[in-house]
């Protein structure tokens, strides 16, 4: 069973809805198709694009669905003036390849942030995490130091979740061990943590140890009535992103 474990760990970690190439997106005249070119595949992403923007918001979505389930509510990223850039993974929607590694997952998101971000320098960024992508927002705001990092639903590390699903499952068997808790400690600037208490996928206190691991550089909303994958439909969500956006720019 471990010996399984792990050599099927992707398909338990990602759950990738590919879709068909021709695929429509109908989003608006101001959110553009790219794609970033990595070794041994290219990845589809969606870049919401404003005339004098105040920002990007760089989101890295959870381990379901694709763009076609996660670029929403585009109207909120226009009303706060930010762009919103989002790259599906190896597997994912019109992306190619398939996720091997940790190593290669966070060499794709770095991949990303290095074709999108340099046209914002000067400008406010934020690393933005859902979910699985938690642990990869974390990591890279380690290495780029943007103005805010947001980490919604997050979890301690996979292994502290591994540990509260599978306790015999020995530690060195995971592959995408996803630290997060060891990497806040280190982060330079406001980290935004938001959960909800009824997640029974990744309980809510494992954003209470990250937001204490990381001191007063973290703040945590707690939704009561939410759970894992709802939590942006709820108004507190949504207005507490607003703020936190609008206190990185200057007015416009």
């Amino acid at each position: 069973v471990v010996g399984a474990l792990w050599w099927s760990q992707e398909k338990l970690l990602f759950r990738p809805a590919p879709l068909a190439a021709d695929h429509a997106f109908a989003l608006g005249a101001d959110v553009h198709e790219t794609w970033v070119d990595v070794p041994g595949a290219r990845l589809h992403a969606l870049h919401l694009k404003q005339p004098g923007a105040k920002g990007l918001v760089f989101f890295l979505h959870g381990n379901g669905g694709n763009l076609a389930s996660w670029f929403v509510n585009t109207d909120f990223y226009r009303r706060a003036g930010f762009d919103l850039f989002m790259v599906d993974y190896r597997g994912y929607g019109q992306s190619g390849g398939q996720i091997e590694s940790e190593a290669q997952l966070m060499a794709d998101v770095r991949a990303a942030w290095l074709q999108v971000s340099p046209p914002y320098a000067g400008r406010p960024v934020v690393v933005y995490g859902r979910s699985l992508g938690t642990g990869l927002a974390a990591q890279l705001a380690l290495e780029v130091k943007p103005a805010l990092t947001v980490l919604v639903s997050p979890y301690r590390s996979m292994e502290a979740l591994a540990r509260e699903r599978f306790p015999w499952v020995p530690s060195a068997v995971l592959r995408y061990p996803l630290r997060t808790e060891q990497i806040v400690v280190h982060l330079s600037g406001p980290i935004w943590l938001v959960h909800g208490e009824r997640d029974s996928l990744i309980p809510a206190d494992h954003s209470r140890v990250l937001r204490d691991q990381a001191g007063p550089r973290a703040t945590l909303l707690l939704l009561p009535e939410a759970g894992h994958g709802d939590v942006h439909r709820f108004p507190a969500y949504l207005e507490g992103l607003h703020t936190e956006l609008a206190r990185l720019a200057p007015p416009s």
